[in-house]
């Protein structure tokens, strides 16, 4: 027995992804899909760190606001940002408004541009090795250990605003692990698809 539900389109998707036209699109054509870059990254972490304590809905419908608040996550151009930047968000009524969370969001930046790995390369170090998918969304974590390392290792490098939980988000998110519940239409990353 799986919480699948079936869509109006009659797939079946992981419970969350189905409740609004929003979901579905992210659920679909997003989540769960590996994603690599350094400043595609970065805004999804950034993104994660602004959702906490919100709705995902709240933030995936400011995505755009964010994208031309932020410069489109350019991670370079995010960490010359100064006090005027600090301002002009703080202003912007199309994002989430939160001092701390935009500090986090440029002080992230400049942290990230002292990786000589560079980002992408350090989350991805953390990626634990595939497994099944959860047989229902009652199996699917909240964090793990690969988080919490990953944490660890961001905080020990000055990234703020990215716990356990929220680098556990991170990683269903750009498909460094597969939390879509079994018999989820969406195909695996890596997997082939039949037609």
């Amino acid at each position: 027995m799986t919480d699948l539900v079936i869509g109006d389109d009659g797939l079946p998707r992981c419970p969350w992804g189905a409740g609004t036209a929003d979901y579905v699109v992210y659920h679909d054509e997003e989540w769960g899909r590996p994603v690599r870059g350094d400043d595609a990254l970065y805004e999804r972490m950034t993104l994660e760190a602004f959702q906490s304590g919100l709705s995902w809905l709240t933030i995936l419908r400011k995505r755009q606001a964010f994208r031309r608040a932020f410069d489109d996550f350019r991670i370079s151009t995010v960490a010359g940002y100064g006090e005027a930047d600090v301002a002009r968000l703080l202003a912007d009524t199309g994002i989430v408004r939160n001092r701390a969370k935009i500090e986090a969001a440029i002080a992230n930046a400049r942290a990230a541009l002292e990786l000589p790995e560079g980002l992408s390369e350090l989350l991805w170090s953390f990626a634990p090795p595939s497994r099944p998918r959860p047989a229902s969304f009652a199996e699917v974590p909240a964090l793990t250990d690969a988080s919490t390392a990953m944490a660890k290792a961001l905080k020990r490098r000055g990234f703020r605003f990215v716990g356990p939980t929220t680098a556990y988000a991170l990683m269903q998110a750009t498909g460094m692990v597969d939390d879509h519940v079994a018999g989820c239409h969406v195909v695996p990353p890596g997997a082939a698809v039949m037609g």
